[in-house]
């Protein structure tokens, strides 16, 4: 929970950050780029604390717990959200507002995780634009997982309608593209919905 609630004060610092930065650019005569983050949290046992030899020393993390929150902070730019988290994140946060993107088998791993954006705190899980997003992007990937395009397609256009105050259109953009290539080549009957990343 502290490192979800973290992440999003880390998002939220992120637009005084570029106001700031892009006043100075002015000031300086330099284009201004905005800073982009994309942040990935995962839950489990990892090793913490100094590691190496007596030449070279560092404070570290390492275990695979700590392998997949990389992975999944990858995908973020992928799945066009800004934090991802992982299965065993989510089952600590179920106040908090997420919503599912995928089963995605991640570059170093034999079997697909559920991945999740957190889009924000328990007040924006409450919010009744918030539910609904949530509950036609369930559909929709019920939909998509079932193969049936056509309503796959039609719950995109309706999460589309309310995604206004939140930044996740790109995972509809991502949807779409996919249901326009298997309407042309289908998986196969026993596919399990399981999609595997090419790119870390």
């Amino acid at each position: 929970r502290q490192g979800c609630l973290s992440a999003l004060e880390m998002l939220a610092a992120m637009a005084p950050l570029n106001d700031r930065l892009e006043q100075e650019a002015k000031e300086e005569g330099r284009k201004h780029i905005p800073l982009r983050v994309g942040l990935g949290l995962n839950s489990g046992e990892c090793v913490v604390g100094n590691m190496g030899t007596a030449q070279r020393m560092d404070y570290s993390v390492l275990g695979d717990t700590v392998n997949t929150a990389a992975r999944l902070e990858g995908q973020s730019k992928n799945y066009g959200v800004d934090i991802v988290i992982g299965p065993n994140t989510l089952v600590q946060v179920p106040e908090l507002a997420t919503i599912e993107l995928d089963i995605v088998q991640v570059k170093g791993k034999t079997e697909g995780v559920h991945i999740f954006a957190l889009l924000g705190d328990e007040e924006i899980a409450q919010k009744e634009d918030f539910r609904a997003l949530h509950d036609a992007t369930n559909e929709m990937i019920a939909a998509y997982r079932g193969q049936d395009w056509k309503r796959a397609r039609d719950f995109v256009g309706t999460c589309r309608g309310l995604v206004s105050e939140y930044r996740i259109a790109g995972l509809y953009d991502l949807y779409e593209t996919r249901i326009d290539d298997y309407e042309v080549n289908p998986p196969a009957a026993d596919w399990d919905g399981v999609f595997i990343a090419t790119t870390k």
